[in-house]
């Protein structure tokens, strides 16, 4: 399936988002616990989505599932990793194995069965990630990166939801999806971090010290979740799972540069060269090569309209 040039880079300007986000979240970090982020980030969008959006018709199920998915799972571990050690460009790293989660999820749950040039792609991207993970290995402990891990599985499964729901407006359903994490996670905050430490972040929030991680959360809410995620579901509504999702093991290359911006995490040549197999095999798993026609244009043109995998979702 041909993806078009401008869906692209859209693909590309969602990695941006996200690869800052992960200096912003570890902004963040240093003054909020972590299950209480989670909380507040989707409080903040769920307020003005239950006050004026009208929630998205789409089934529930998979309303409820993407929220589970993404808000709750992806980054209920992603901020306990984050929060036990894991630097915040290694985490960008690690949190990309859901690409080739939603793959597999997809294939099982969805039948999207995966062309041998997407296959080649998502190898060659998994080759780079995995030489940028080994090379780094050290710098995090084996907890920090398997709970980043299970923020990735949490990540694909919000994935699969979303191409299920099929919502014929993206936006509602990010921010109505935002609904799901706060209470849940708000209560589990209490029992885990407990009230007394909740409170002594809430009461020092506006003050000059805390300003970092309150521009940070800012970033989160707006940038990450509202501009990215609605890109995101945009782009699952209108193409298959397995040709979105490659599109995400950009965010590493984007988040290790700003890892490096933000903490002086300097990456070397090894880290340098992986992200560029990284950016070369998404491209390679995204890009379709149109059959060459000789006096058959007519058609391949209506093979090309009989087709309903070429109809692009009404967004």
């Amino acid at each position: 399936m041909l993806v078009p040039m401008r869906d692209r880079l859209l693909a590309c300007l969602v990695a941006v988002c996200w690869g800052v986000n992960f200096p912003a979240t570890a902004l963040a970090l240093e003054h909020f616990p972590p299950l209480f982020l989670v909380a507040v980030r989707f409080s903040l969008v769920a307020l003005p989505a239950l006050l004026f959006v009208p929630r998205p018709p789409v089934p529930l199920r998979w309303l409820i599932g993407t929220g589970v998915g993404i808000g709750i799972l992806q980054f209920a571990f992603l901020y306990l990793g984050m929060a036990s050690g894991m630097p915040s460009g290694l985490a960008s790293l690690v949190l990309q194995a859901s690409a080739p989660f939603t793959v597999l999820l997809a294939g099982v749950w969805l039948h999207e069965r995966l062309s041998g040039r997407q296959f080649a792609g998502v190898a060659l991207a998994v080759l780079g990630l995995a030489v940028i993970a080994v090379h780094r290995a050290q710098a995090a402990a084996w907890v920090p990166v398997v709970l980043t891990l299970c923020g990735a599985l949490g990540w694909a499964i919000g994935n699969v939801c979303s191409r299920k729901a099929q919502a014929p407006n993206a936006l509602h359903l990010t921010l109505w999806t935002a609904v799901i994490p706060p209470i849940p996670m708000l209560a589990l905050a209490l029992v885990v971090e407990g009230p007394q430490r909740i409170g002594r972040s809430l009461s020092s929030a506006f003050t000059a010290a805390a300003l970092p991680a309150d521009l940070g959360l800012l970033y989160v809410v707006v940038v990450a979740t509202l501009v990215g995620y609605s890109l995101w579901n945009t782009l699952l509504s209108r193409h298959p799972s397995n040709v979105v999702a490659p599109f995400s093991m950009l965010v590493p290359v984007v988040g290790v540069f700003a890892s490096w911006l933000a903490f002086d995490e300097v990456p070397d040549p090894v880290e340098l060269l992986a992200g560029a197999l990284v950016v070369f095999g998404v491209l390679f798993a995204a890009r379709t090569r149109q059959p060459r026609v000789i006096g058959l244009t007519m058609s391949a043109t209506n093979s090309r309209t009989d087709s309903p995998r070429n109809s692009p979702a009404t967004t």
